[in-house]
């Protein structure tokens, strides 16, 4: 079954082979299409990470309405186990 991140390995060379020749074939030269190309994957790569970044399965299988009314009243980090650093 193909999910998100599978789309994004693909969309890389497409965008870097794909739209470069098609930029060339639209009349740009090869230096001019080959970072406006670059510039459209490294979009997709960010997007990938920050946007829609992986996340781990154990940080979201404890939601605000799991805790007791104690837990909840004492922690609004949201993430309990999760050491904090003062640094």
């Amino acid at each position: 079954m193909t999910e998100y991140y599978d789309y994004v390995l693909g969309l890389i060379p497409l965008a870097l082979f794909g739209l470069s020749g098609g930029l060339i074939e639209f009349g740009l030269t090869l230096p001019q299409a080959v970072p406006l190309a670059a510039g459209v994957a490294a979009g997709i790569v960010g997007h990938a990470l920050f946007i829609n970044g992986p996340v781990s399965a154990t940080l979201n299988t404890r939601s605000d309405t799991d805790r007791s009314p104690s837990q909840s009243a004492t922690s609004s980090r949201g993430n309990d186990n999760m050491p904090m650093n003062a640094d």
